[in-house]
């Protein structure tokens, strides 16, 4: 598991011990940032890592050049090991803030704050995303023009509730680019 580009670029990151944290491949991870790219501008983005695990994502954002990154995981595990790979790459602390509690108390939490990128990578057979989504709607967390990316199986339907959505499939994962719809 590395950074791909940017400024941490080929930076090695610890990766998970066992398999209960599924991180993003490298495949995917370009792929999705390529789509990312095409639709905005990273530049001093404010990121939110909803079920960081290794945290990869988010520092993927910094590398290219997001502003501030918020990551939440509830297992002390994924904590470490997101924290283990900030220090490797030097991450400083202004450029990011790390809670460790279940992804509906972070939610609250952060209610009144706007992010340009939401990645929501919940465990694949759990409901979590959608609810989720139907959080970060209630308290208003994606900005104008800000996307949220989910990460979820193949042949899982995906509710997007009322965002636009469009689902791009990866082998054995769907990636889904989430916008505001127009009914707002």
């Amino acid at each position: 598991m590395r950074i791909i580009s940017g400024k941490y670029k080929g930076a090695r990151l610890f990766s998970p011990v066992d398999d209960r944290v599924r991180p993003t491949t490298d495949r995917i991870k370009e792929s999705v940032f390529n789509i990312i790219t095409s639709r905005m501008r990273l530049s001093e983005a404010t990121v939110l890592d909803l079920f960081a695990g290794s945290g990869a994502l988010g520092l993927e954002a910094c590398s290219r050049g997001a502003g501030k990154v918020v990551f939440v995981d509830h297992d002390k595990d994924s904590i470490k090991l997101v924290k283990d790979n900030i220090a490797k790459i030097r991450l400083p602390d202004s450029q990011y803030e790390i809670y460790f509690t279940e992804y509906a108390t972070a939610l609250k939490k952060l209610a009144g704050r706007n992010f340009d990128l939401i990645f929501l990578d919940p465990p694949y057979a759990s409901d979590a995303a959608e609810k989720a989504l139907a959080l970060i709607e209630k308290y208003n967390l994606l900005s104008d023009g800000g996307i949220v990316v989910v990460e979820h199986d193949k042949d899982k339907t995906f509710d997007s509730g009322s965002f636009l959505s469009d689902c791009r499939r990866m082998g054995n994962t769907s990636v889904s680019f989430l916008t505001k719809g127009d009914n707002e």
